[in-house]
């Protein structure tokens, strides 16, 4: 049973025609290596990449989380959290999944939840933040392109979520809607330490319980960062998918744990003078 009276969240329809994109900040800080130091057992979901569906398959989706909940059943659940956020309507579907839970839900940060997936760890009954670790909170944020009636659209599209997700960060920490509102316009960064002062947060994670994986793959990371960049030069998100399908000739392993073994440092430099490209 919720140990907090926790609202869904009712987001508009149209919304998941929207496309909710990584946020580069979050992407520069991410560490996707940042794991619990204890395997995880089988009544614990990971979240240890972006939120949505990608294009090599490794995302986090509302369809993966259901099924693993589906075989957890009403048993206390723990998720581990290191995440740079992504598709914000995953990221709703997701925290309802883990509210509707019916045992208690407690979430770890092991490292970063930004955007999306901040508004998944408000989910939990218990919310640990790891030693270094930080949620990050803003508005909904899209790439939108076109004349000034299609970005007059996108805002009164992203509007009715932002409204939504203020009641909850509200709910969550105590505090009024309008000052959640600040928070979210100031697009903000809280600590661990920060998070459990304001409420954001019901406790710190040991430092023990926290471990890096020194073998979670590098390119992970850099090809997120060129699939953003490729977001704000105005790719879509199915010419970006195609684009990067292409250049690892379509095999949705490339980019994976496993991919390019023994490339190591030379794919992550390729990798980063590609994006320096992009953005230039």
């Amino acid at each position: 049973m919720s140990l907090l009276k926790l609202p869904e969240i009712r987001a508009d329809h149209r919304l998941n025609t929207a496309q909710y994109d990584l946020r580069p900040d979050a992407l520069e800080r991410w560490e996707p290596g940042m794991r619990a130091a204890a395997a995880d057992d089988s009544a614990s979901i990971s979240i240890y990449d972006s939120i949505g569906d990608n294009w090599e398959g490794t995302g986090v989706t509302s369809k993966r989380i259901s099924a693993a909940l589906r075989t957890i059943g009403a048993r206390d659940l723990t998720v581990n959290v290191n995440s740079p956020g992504g598709d914000f309507f995953e990221g709703v579907a997701i925290y309802n999944l883990l509210r509707e839970h019916k045992a208690k839900v407690t979430i770890n940060v092991m490292g970063i939840a930004a955007s999306a997936a901040s508004v998944i760890t408000m989910a939990g009954d218990e919310i640990l933040m790891g030693e270094g670790s930080f949620l990050m909170i803003h508005n909904a944020w899209t790439v939108a392109i076109g004349n000034r009636h299609d970005l007059a659209q996108a805002a009164q599209t992203l509007e009715p979520f932002d409204t939504a997700m203020a009641s909850l960060y509200a709910k969550r920490a105590g505090i009024s809607q309008a000052d959640a509102v600040a928070l979210m316009d100031k697009e903000t960064w809280i600590g661990a330490e920060q998070a459990v002062a304001d409420g954001f947060a019901t406790g710190l994670l040991d430092s023990a319980q926290v471990a890096k994986d020194t073998n979670a793959s590098g390119s992970r990371k850099a090809l997120a960062l060129i699939e953003a960049s490729m977001a704000r030069a105005g790719y879509s998100r199915g010419a970006r998918r195609d684009a990067l399908k292409a250049l690892f000739d379509g095999t949705p392993s490339a980019a994976g744990e496993n991919a390019m073994p023994g490339a190591g440092d030379d794919v992550a430099a390729s990798l980063q003078n590609l994006i320096n490209a992009l953005q230039g």
